[in-house]
């Protein structure tokens, strides 16, 4: 147990998905490693190296001093920037450096966990330099770990896990930007609602209202008239959230009801990751 229990479920989802993590990637021969994932850009390499610079960062160690090539074309922001020191400078890395490190960078970030004393509220580094609370930073940890882990189980053929303690903390973190998607980047219309109804592993049903002055808000009452309805699977929800796949490519598992141009740009705007 953590001193404070905000930590805990974020600390479990984080200790569930590094240890199928470490075990998805133990038996990799060589050429497994430069398998793409649906994640742009990366290879299976390329994710364990991000999850080892990123939990070695919140071991408070330095970022590696590093040159990025100029033909990185998946590379299109500051931010993207700032993940891909951490990935490239691994590329060459083998399979046995790989795994080792993992293990041996999980096995501090787990003992760091295990001996937190640190409120909640504590101000820690954040990429680019940023600040944000170790609440904040735990719960983003196990939302990247597990959603990576989904990158992997895709790329190797291995699926499960779409109902583990990560997936919670991904469905949580998918609700609260829903409002912001539907009234703000979609543009649904004042006094309108939007039903998204979500079956399989985790399923839920949410409405999105969205208020006179254009304000959205999300609860789990259903809406008699909305002005779309979209109905789809858990993971089909995930891999759009994430940007790992683009609407068109999954129209066949989205039922969308109403305004069939709402109802597309609210799926244009899914993605929440950068």
């Amino acid at each position: 147990m953590t001193v404070h229990p905000t930590l805990q479920p974020y600390a479990d989802a984080w200790t569930h998905s590094t240890e199928a993590i470490s075990e998805l990637v133990k038996p990799l021969v060589e050429g497994e490693w430069n398998r793409a994932t649906p994640c742009p850009g990366w290879s299976v390499r390329d994710i364990v190296s991000h999850v080892i610079g990123m939990e070695d960062e919140m071991l408070g160690n330095p970022r590696p001093i590093h040159t990025l090539p100029r033909d990185l074309f998946h590379v299109r922001s500051e931010f993207a920037r700032y993940m891909e020191v951490q990935v490239d400078v691994r590329r060459h890395h083998t399979g046995p450096e790989m795994t080792a490190e993992l293990e041996y960078t999980l096995i501090r970030r787990a003992r760091q966990i295990r001996n937190e004393t640190r409120a909640p509220d504590t101000r820690v580094r954040a990429p680019l330099g940023a600040e944000q609370s170790l609440e904040v930073a735990y719960r983003m940890r196990a939302f990247d770990l597990w959603v990576h882990e989904q990158d992997l189980r895709a790329a190797l053929g291995v699926p499960g896990n779409l109902d583990s303690p990560g997936a919670l903390v991904a469905r949580d973190i998918f609700l609260e930007v829903l409002p912001k998607t539907v009234a703000k980047d979609a543009g649904a219309p004042p006094n309108s609602a939007v039903v998204i109804d979500v079956h399989g592993p985790v399923e839920f049903l949410r409405t999105v209202r969205v208020d006179a002055d254009g304000r959205g808000s999300v609860d789990g009452a259903p809406s008699l008239g909305p002005a779309v309805a979209l109905s789809l699977d858990w993971e089909t929800y995930v891999r759009l959230a994430c940007g790992r796949v683009r609407p068109a490519a999954v129209a066949d598992r989205v039922k969308a009801e109403g305004d069939p141009v709402l109802a597309d740009a609210i799926l244009a705007n899914f993605a929440v990751t950068p």
